[in-house]
């Protein structure tokens, strides 16, 4: 018999003379149905478990951005001029030091020539004499014209002394041309500068003998008040740039390309901005580079011919799709987005970037197109099809830091 007590009402009591088995028959049904009556959840539990995540979006709009490409650059002078001595001598006096900053005509270095000087005075002389014997031939034929007109003479020797006098005159200004090549010789024994620049080595020190045949010059004289930056363009960028057809020439693309800039060789900006000048018509065959010229005003001296540095060119790209670069993720060598289509629901895509990069950004050359919207924020890994809410961001907050 089964009774209940008042403790617990489920409480089985085996009573009488039933048998054990019959007992237990009884008490399982009994014991599944209270089990399923305390385990029951609410009925809405599951519903409300899986609720969409909120992730900020941008749809997507081409736009103009500007990229920079750095190149490796060398820096020479507007001008390098070697001082070389025109005379043989000794150097008496250097007035210059390594690295000084020097003016059009300034004093460099005193030659020791003595025999410079002997010319002079030898050619001084040699004029002193032929002006004297011009004289005397002016006498001569100031004494002859009234004997022939009287015809106390022959006319001949009228001819005679006329001659003598030409040839008098002749030989002072012999005398006279060699004065003054006596005088540049000697002037050749002080050395000036030939251009506002600045000193390079000086191999040479007082008393060194030098000449016009010694091999290595005096000096070196740099004038870096413009400077010149070289620097080397492969074939696949030339082309690159020969390819814009904003402008019909070369020459035009040249002049309306945007001002570059020059990085030093501590990273530091050069304060000043340069213009292309020059692009080299011949590749080099052993690179495959073909050389650019870029020019920069160098105002303090700061740059230093010989000098290396970093070009760093702008581009400016026109109607590109730019993503800031934590929308996308790396997975081996690929990058994907997630795509959110009309349905809230994502899709991981595969695109493609260009090398260069904005700053921050990634310009996409493939996989995305104007229009769609992607998930702008880091994202953990979601699965095709998982629903999302968006929040489409404006995209003036997405492309604050793009220049």
């Amino acid at each position: 018999m089964i009774v209940s007590t008042r403790s617990n009402p489920y409480k089985i009591v085996l009573l009488g003379s039933f048998s054990h088995k019959m007992a237990i028959l009884i008490a399982i049904p009994l014991l599944l149905f209270i089990s399923s009556c305390n385990n029951k959840k609410p009925q809405n539990s599951d519903a409300f478990a899986q609720k969409p995540e909120t992730y900020q979006t941008v749809v997507l709009q081409t736009r103009s951005v500007t990229v920079n490409t750095d190149y490796p650059a060398s820096i020479q002078g507007l001008q390098n001029i070697e001082i070389r001595p025109k005379v043989d001598g000794f150097i008496e006096k250097i007035y210059v030091d390594e690295g000084s900053i020097v003016k059009k005509g300034q004093l460099l270095f005193k030659i020791n020539a003595p025999q410079y000087e002997q010319d002079v005075r030898t050619a001084e002389a040699g004029i002193k004499t032929a002006e004297a014997e011009i004289s005397t031939a002016r006498l001569q034929v100031e004494k002859v014209k009234p004997l022939v007109e009287k015809e106390i003479i022959s006319h001949y020797e009228l001819d005679a002394a006329q001659n003598t006098l030409q040839s008098k005159e002749a030989a002072l200004a012999q005398a006279k041309a060699a004065l003054q090549n006596a005088r540049v010789n000697l002037g050749y024994t002080t050395i000036t500068s030939p251009v506002d620049g600045v000193i390079g080595s000086l191999p040479y020190k007082l008393g060194s003998l030098v000449s016009s045949a010694t091999a290595e010059p005096l000096t070196t004289v740099y004038n870096t008040a413009t400077v010149y930056v070289y620097f080397a363009m492969n074939e696949k960028q030339l082309l690159d740039f020969s390819r814009d057809t904003t402008h019909t020439s070369l020459k035009a693309k040249i002049a309306n390309m945007p001002k570059v800039s020059l990085l030093l060789a501590d990273g530091s900006l050069y304060p000043e901005t340069g213009r292309l000048e020059t692009i080299n018509g011949l590749i080099n065959t052993s690179t495959g580079s073909a050389n650019l010229r870029a020019g920069f005003a160098n105002p303090r001296g700061l740059l230093r011919s010989g000098s290396s540095a970093t070009v760093r060119v702008p581009l400016v790209l026109k109607d590109v799709l730019v993503i800031p670069q934590t929308a996308a993720y790396q997975l081996q060598d690929k990058r994907f987005v997630y795509l959110v289509d009309e349905k809230n629901q994502v899709k991981n895509i595969e695109i493609s970037t260009l090398e260069n990069t904005p700053g921050q950004y990634y310009i996409v050359s493939g996989g995305l197109k104007a229009g769609e919207r992607i998930i702008v924020e880091s994202a953990s890994s979601l699965a095709d099809g998982t629903s999302i809410k968006p929040l489409d961001a404006s995209p003036e907050s997405v492309y604050k830091n793009l220049k």
